[in-house]
């Protein structure tokens, strides 16, 4: 019997011996071809906290430089079962370094998991159609713990399409081609409604949801300054030289909507004649995500995706959960896409891994833009998306 391409399971046992390669490809599904060196370029897009400069927030703006080592382990990950028999997992470990292309300076350092699972009868879980059960298992070290499960499916064609011709300011629906998601919006929102701005956002839109508060470090046509905070335009030591843009996209377009960093690779090499194949990993915290989109007032209207096979969570160290006041930046949920893909042409092929994560973060804010005595004022809990894009391909 199959099921999403898992057999069905005989006992597990008790003595865990290395498989040969070929039954561990099989077992690892659309897992196999992420092991080996990925390396390339990204961009990562975090708001925190500015407590010494006393603003509200500090938006911090990276082109990146990444490299990604992913290992097989050899043997099958045994689960002990009692509303059900045992099933076996199969995985990989991982280990992601992100650094500053233009400084060098260390920006992240992650050791991981990422796992395949069969279907179960106990709970009742069951994978896609001709998809699988995935989760990633992930350890960051500023002291935050995440388990996102989801689903891979198959795909072909451009893994991300075209987002809407024009400026910011006009709203279409932007479903990228393996991903379940709506878009990867930089806008901050209210955090206990955990509903995230979606396709057409920017900060000049959606400030009315936030009382008082246009973050204008947000939006390049305020300069930065002591008050509004923000890294360089192009995050480069050499501003005065760069074009507000990174890879012929505006910085503009890249704060409001970071995937169209890999919306431009992936046109280019449309353009060049390449054609595309592979496995797309959706993953979440939670079972579903929830979008707002726009439209032409601030408030919009919402729509709930659901991923197939969310769970999981995250956990945050004591420092990053605060006290009274609220957490001084802990992540709450933690959503993404990962494109494995094959690309090929007449001439050529190789191995491309594409991914947009979006890790929110939750920490308060003045409402007021001149709090009397110079106090605090009232503080409002938001959710800052926290986005990170990648073009990586696998090294020799």
């Amino acid at each position: 019997m199959e099921k999403g391409g898992m057999a069905q399971r005989t006992r597990v046992s008790s003595t865990r011996l290395a498989l040969d390669d070929a039954t561990l490809q099989g077992k690892l599904g659309p897992l196999r071809d992420l092991a080996g060196t990925w390396e390339g370029r990204g961009f990562n897009l975090i708001a925190r906290p500015d407590f010494h400069d006393k603003a509200n927030l500090y938006l911090q703006l990276n082109q990146t430089h990444e490299t990604l080592t992913v290992t097989p382990i050899g043997s099958a990950i045994p689960n002990r079962g009692f509303g059900q028999d045992d099933i076996e997992l199969f995985g990989l470990s991982y280990l992601q370094k992100i650094h500053d292309h233009f400084t060098g300076g260390a920006l992240h350092l992650e050791p991981g998991l990422w796992i395949t699972q069969p279907w179960t009868t106990y709970p009742p879980e069951y994978p896609p159609p001709n998809g699988w059960i995935i989760a990633r298992m992930a350890s960051i070290p500023h002291g935050t713990a995440v388990l996102a499960q989801g689903s891979a499916t198959r795909f072909t064609g451009a893994p991300t399409l075209s987002p809407p011709a024009g400026t910011e300011l006009q709203v279409g629906t932007q479903i990228y081609n393996g991903s379940k998601f709506r878009s990867f919006n930089s806008t901050p929102f209210v955090a206990k409604s955990y509903v995230i701005n979606a396709d057409g956002s920017s900060q000049r839109r959606t400030h009315g949801q936030i009382p008082g508060r246009p973050f204008q470090q947000y939006d390049l046509s305020n300069k930065p300054s002591a008050a509004h905070p923000r890294t360089p335009f192009a995050t480069s030591p050499r501003e005065p030289e760069l074009p507000p843009q990174i890879s012929g996209v505006p910085m503009q377009d890249v704060i409001n909507d970071p995937i169209r960093l890999l919306q431009a690779e992936i046109g280019k090499q449309v353009q060049r004649g390449y054609t595309f194949e592979g496995f797309a990993l959706n993953i979440a915290t939670r079972p579903a995500v929830t979008f707002r989109l726009c439209g032409d007032t601030p408030t919009g209207h919402t729509v709930n995706t659901p991923v197939t096979g969310a769970a999981g969570g995250v956990k945050n160290i004591l420092f990053l959960e605060g006290g009274a006041q609220g957490p001084n930046a802990r992540t709450g949920l933690v959503y993404a896409t990962f494109w494995i893909e094959k690309v090929t042409s007449k001439s050529r092929r190789f191995m491309q891994l594409q991914y947009a994560q979006m890790a929110v973060l939750k920490f308060p804010v003045s409402t007021l833009l001149n709090p009397p005595n110079g106090g605090p004022g009232e503080l409002l809990e938001l959710g800052w998306p926290h986005i990170s894009v990648a073009t990586l391909r696998k090294a020799f």
